[in-house]
C-alpha cells in the first residue's frame, strides 16, 4: 500500500523536498560559481613605480596569483595577511621569483622560479603588491612563532 494514497497527503512532503532542492541549488550556485581561493581587493591610486609593477605583475604573476593579486585556483592571494611585510619581507618575494618556493601556507603546490622576470621588474612588482596590500589594510605585523 502507498503511504501517500492521495495528493493532499503528499503535498507537505513535496513542499519540503522542493524547499531543500531549491536551497541546495542556491548554495551550489553561490559556492561553485565563485572562486573560493580569491579575495576581494580594493586597488588604490598607484604610484608611478607601482603602475609599472602592475604591468609586470599582470604579465608574469596574475596567471597564478589572480587579477590584482586576489588569488585564483592556481595560486594564493598576495593580498592576504600571511604576506604582510613582517611575515614575508620583500626579500621573500625576491627569492620566490628567483628560486621558486616550496608551498607551505596553501595547498597549491610549489611555485617554480620565474627566470623571465628581471631584478628591476621584481622590485616594481613588490612595490605594486605592497601598495595594494596597504590599501586593503595589510600592514607590517611582527611575526611570532
Amino acid at each position: 500500500m502507498n503511504i501517500f494514497s492521495n495528493f493532499s497527503e503528499r503535498l507537505p512532503f513535496l513542499g519540503i523536498v522542493a524547499f531543500c532542492f531549491i536551497g541546495a541549488l542556491l548554495l551550489g550556485w553561490k559556492f561553485i560559481g565563485s572562486n573560493l581561493n580569491s579575495v576581494e581587493v580594493t586597488v588604490p591610486v598607484l604610484s608611478d613605480p607601482a603602475r609599472t609593477g602592475k604591468i609586470a605583475f599582470d604579465a608574469n604573476c596574475a596567471v597564478c596569483h589572480g587579477p590584482d593579486a586576489s588569488g585564483s585556483d592556481q595560486g594564493p592571494p598576495l593580498i592576504h595577511n600571511i604576506y604582510n611585510p613582517g611575515h614575508h619581507a620583500d626579500i621573500s618575494f625576491v627569492m620566490a621569483a628567483k628560486k621558486g618556493v616550496r608551498g607551505h601556507h596553501w595547498r597549491f603546490g610549489n611555485m617554480p622560479p620565474q627566470p623571465q622576470v628581471d631584478d628591476a621588474s621584481i622590485s616594481l612588482i613588490i612595490r605594486y603588491v605592497r601598495e595594494v596590500q596597504i590599501a586593503n589594510g595589510i600592514v607590517y605585523q611582527a611575526h611570532k612563532m
